[in-house]
């Protein structure tokens, strides 16, 4: 049985530094329910493919995550909720005991949602309890990884959403994950051409400087030698994607990297992911539609493309006569004059591959295994989507996915080289 929760503390004074980060704590916790607050108990145990996750695992494992790093290193007084969720909600920390296998997540329909919801608040009352209580020691030593397991939280916030898309997206319903009635989603649409914006070359300082927050992919930072090269101002839309699909993009093999076109081939890969072509009878209405949080809708043409996959992205940029920025080139421009787009819309796919910085070192302990072990076989995308909590990308972030993954709100941006 779970074992009750700690008692909450009386209000006392808390230092700045502990009282903001109990207070982000609370706000970051109270953003992952509310997320998932139009969802049933049904929508948020299932599973819809081995790469997505169920809801309810992804509000156990990021209270796992708490307290296994923080408060079971931490806190001696703390005690966990049940000795089954370590290898429940553990997803691939090695060092931190076995696991429940990824593709079975959707498997456990033990826990209830309302066994999750406990164990949440249970861990949540540790958590503000070693934020009040803990000795400075104890607290210099957990509060980078209180700030980590924030940060991580709010990646899981946009994975949920883009999880609970795909499972909504098998459903013939196609129904909607956030009410009919609310604004429709808008992503900055474009409303000029597409210019292109020049970048001279040289040398230019790459990754994190050391202020604030940042994963340790970021670092560290380092010199790279760049060629002159011009990048587009915004995003691809809707509507110039449409092009490269009614000139027979997904026909033509000379535009796709070899293991691109075999997706396309395997997949039966005609559109972006969720678009839904003129006369699918899932379609309520004539011409192309897209199906998102709201359902299904017209498609947007001035809208930024989403939902694609790294080979769409660099067969479309070939068919446009351009190529797909190295995440170098993609941060040197991130604040050049008159860029746009260039976070909170969506994801951008570069050509870089998800390799170590020079010098590269991963953090000590459990947490090692954040990043590093993943640096093989990904693609790097830059920016962040309308789904990126605010406050949570920055120029430096290095988000990476497989080369095949579209179920994220991953688009594109152009690049070429200088004429």
């Amino acid at each position: 049985m779970a074992s009750p929760s700690p008692l909450r503390q009386r209000p006392v004074e808390l230092p700045p530094p502990r009282a903001a980060i109990g207070e982000r704590f609370t706000q970051v916790r109270a953003h992952t329910l509310a997320l998932a607050s139009t969802l049933g108990p049904e929508d948020q145990c299932v599973q819809s493919m081995p790469d997505a996750s169920p809801t309810k695992w992804h509000l156990a494992h990021t209270s796992w995550f708490f307290e296994a790093v923080v408060l079971a290193a931490h806190a001696p007084a703390y005690r966990p909720f049940h000795p089954a969720f370590g290898r429940l909600f553990n997803s691939y920390y090695e060092s931190l005991g076995p696991r429940h296998p990824r593709p079975q997540r959707g498997l456990l329909t033990r826990p209830t949602l309302a066994e999750v919801h406990a164990y949440r608040a249970h861990v949540e009352a540790g958590v503000q309890a070693f934020i009040a209580a803990a000795d400075e020691s104890a607290w210099t030593a957990a509060a980078p990884l209180l700030e980590l397991g924030l940060q991580h939280e709010q990646q899981h916030q946009e994975l949920i959403a883009t999880d609970i898309l795909h499972a909504f997206s098998c459903n013939p319903l196609l129904p909607a994950w956030q009410p009919q009635d609310a604004p429709a989603l808008r992503l900055a649409s474009a409303t000029a051409p597409l210019r292109w914006l020049r970048h001279v070359g040289g040398h230019v300082e790459i990754g994190h400087d050391g202020e604030g927050f940042s994963f340790d992919n970021e670092a560290p930072r380092h010199a790279v030698l760049l060629r002159p090269f011009e990048l587009a101002d915004r995003l691809v839309t809707c509507g110039e994607y449409l092009l490269f699909i009614e000139d027979g993009g997904y026909a033509r093999p000379a535009l796709w990297l070899s293991d691109g076109w075999a997706a396309v081939q395997s997949q039966g890969w005609s559109a972006p992911a969720y678009w839904l072509a003129p006369g699918d009878p899932r379609a309520p209405a004539q011409g192309w539609q897209v199906f998102g949080p709201h359902g299904v809708r017209p498609l947007d043409p001035a809208a930024p493309v989403t939902q694609l996959s790294f080979y769409e992205a660099a067969a479309y940029a070939d068919w446009a006569g351009a190529r797909l920025p190295t995440e170098f080139e993609w941060e040197a421009m991130c604040d050049a004059p008159g860029i746009a787009q260039m976070t909170g819309h969506a994801w951008q796919w570069t050509r870089s591959a998800y390799e170590p910085y020079p010098g590269f070192r991963p953090l000590a302990g459990a947490v090692g295994e954040y990043n590093g072990k993943f640096m093989v076989g990904q693609q790097v995308l830059r920016g962040g989507s309308a789904f990126t909590p605010p406050g949570h990308a920055r120029p430096t972030y290095r988000n990476f996915f497989p080369p095949a993954a579209r179920w994220q709100f991953s688009g594109l941006r152009l690049a070429r080289e200088c004429a």
